[in-house]
């Protein structure tokens, strides 16, 4: 673009508005860009979307491999460059934290709905217009879905492991997908607690713990806690059945002194008194621990060795440097509470767990505290035959567990296999039937682009896409229980999704919507970019201005 682009004239006086080296777009042009970087990102994601959905082999500057078709994920490792590119890697980072799942949907939505964007600017159709027209179809697609969603009981485990499996179709647990499932709903099912009159699963108390070996089926949940860390003394049990644990913030070694402190000593006698004290003091700690009955200790501090020679001969099981997330864990799993003070130590902050015991897992050694009582923090550990494979099987257990505490904190599910997009299209056509001007045009828009959704599905599967959504339209517009009817991508048919336990939490579903929307909104909104010159070396920049003359700059492509 040429300097008149910023250089402005008053009274005929050249004034530099913007410093040289500036690129700026603006107008349709800034749109354009825009779109087609946006456009570029969804379609990396389109492929990966549903059962059929095909991995992607992601490697990092250090050679470092990941192989996902995990929206999230993806979207993360590939490092874009472009601010709008970042704007959708911030979409699916919101999506994932909100719900865990639905982060490809988002996505491809919102691909969707700038492609439909692109074709009414091109009519010139104001971006306001289109803004406002997409978010009346979003509360129109939003309020149906809510109306046709399916409730749920909390305690249903049946329910809780359709929907998890559902989230791991096409992932490359699909062999083991059953028993994910299984893990998945009964470990979200025991951590779930209500606070008023709210139901809250908190996946922070669902420990993953990854050891490669094995294979995926030797993934197995623990009712309990497993600590990465072995048992400090040899001499000590290596397997406590009903152990009463004392979980401790505090040291079982002689504190240094804050300030340095010098001892004068008169009589070697005084030396050997000063270091028998040190031992009583730590004697008295294990005597005290004794007497309450504790026959394991789990500590975050450290252990001296002659603490441990005297916990050893009681027989009392210990492990130190704990981490502070792992003892908050075991805190919410045994019962206990966790003491600053031994002194302050009693039988009442003691925790339960039918079995402490050291394991080896693979090459390394690891504390498995089960069998609680009413745990409220478990475990899960994952084997898999290589590293890149129990990293994928721990992507998808995130999925699996995300979409069950959606299910219990919102308990109302969908039918999943494109039937909520084609349903909801539906609904937002009739909307678009009874308002008038320009704003019809986007809110038929945003229904088109909503049925991206299952033309995807049916893509990725190998179908023809117009037959299917043909269909799939015919079905919802004549059939009763039509809204049930979706993609069965593994029979290539239009099939009730219900009764083929292909169900998806309802809050995944909007979320989706409600993100793809808002980032379509801010990239519409934007009628100009304005891109700073990078900061060049001098002897660079004076060999460049010599090259092309200090009057030329860079045009806009560089935008691209």
């Amino acid at each position: 673009m040429s300097q008149q682009a910023y250089i402005a004239q008053i009274g005929g006086v050249p004034v530099l508005v913007l410093k040289e080296g500036t690129q700026r777009a603006f107008g349709k042009e800034a749109l354009r860009i825009n779109i087609m970087v946006a456009k570029a990102v969804s379609e990396v994601m389109r492929t990966t979307l549903g059962p059929k959905g095909m991995d992607k082999m992601l490697i990092d500057s250090l050679g470092d491999i990941t192989i996902t078709n995990d929206g999230a994920t993806i979207l993360n490792e590939m490092d874009v460059q472009h601010p709008i590119g970042k704007l959708l890697v911030e979409i699916a980072k919101t999506q994932d934290d909100e719900v865990g799942d639905g982060t490809t949907t988002a996505v491809v939505l919102a691909g969707a709905l700038l492609d439909e964007a692109e074709k009414l600017i091109e009519k010139n159709i104001h971006p306001t217009v289109i803004i406002s027209g997409f978010k009346k179809g979003l509360d129109a697609a939003i309020q149906y879905l809510t109306k046709i969603a399916i409730p749920v009981d909390r305690d249903n485990i049946d329910v809780l492991k359709k929907v998890a499996a559902t989230s791991m179709h096409g992932k490359i647990s699909e062999t083991v997908k059953d028993q994910f499932a299984e893990l998945a709903a009964r470990a979200v099912s025991m951590i779930k607690e209500q606070r008023g009159d709210r139901w809250i699963a908190d996946l922070d108390n669902v420990q993953l713990v990854k050891k490669h070996g094995g294979s995926l089926l030797d993934t197995q949940l623990i009712q309990g806690v497993v600590i990465d860390k072995e048992v400090v003394h040899a001499a000590m049990p290596k397997k406590i059945t009903n152990a009463k644990i004392a979980l401790l913030d505090a040291p079982l070694e002689v504190e240094k002194p804050e300030i340095d402190a010098e001892i004068r000593i008169q009589d070697p006698t005084q030396i050997k008194a000063f270091l028998d004290e040190e031992e009583n003091i730590l004697r008295g700690y294990v005597d005290k621990l004794k007497s309450i009955g504790a026959n394991v200790i789990f500590t975050t501090k450290g252990i001296d060795d002659i603490a441990q020679y005297y916990l050893a001969k009681a027989g009392i099981m210990a492990v130190r440097r704990v981490k502070r997330s792992d003892i908050e864990k075991l805190v919410r799993a045994t019962g206990g509470r966790l003491v600053t003070n031994i002194d302050d130590l009693t039988e009442n902050d003691l925790g339960f767990a039918g079995l402490v015991e050291e394991r080896r897992v693979g090459d390394e050694k690891m504390v498995f505290v089960e069998q609680c009582r009413n745990p409220k923090a478990v475990s899960i550990l994952i084997r898999g035959g290589f590293e890149r494979l129990v990293d994928e099987a721990e992507r998808n257990l995130t999925d699996a567990l995300s979409v069950v505490s959606d299910v219990i904190e919102n308990p109302f599910i969908v039918p999943g296999g494109g039937a909520p997009e084609v349903e909801a299209a539906k609904a937002v056509r009739q909307l678009a039937a009874k308002v008038s001007g320009r704003e019809q045009y986007a809110i038929e828009a945003f229904a088109n682009a909503l049925e991206a959704v299952p033309k995807t599905l049916a893509e990725n599967a190998g179908l023809d896409a117009v037959d299917i959504l043909t269909e799939l339209r015919h079905m919802h517009e004549s059939r009763e229980d039509g809204w049930k009817y979706g993609i069965d991508a593994f029979s290539g048919k239009v099939a009730d999704m219900v009764a083929m336990n292909i169900i998806e939490p309802l809050v995944v579903k909007t979320q989706a919507y409600k993100a793809a929307v808002e980032a379509t909104s801010m990239i519409l909104r934007i009628d100009e970019i304005i891109a700073a010159s990078k900061i060049e070396s001098g002897g660079e920049k004076g060999k460049k201005e010599g090259e092309e003359g200090a009057g030329s700059t860079g045009g806009a492509g560089g935008l691209d």
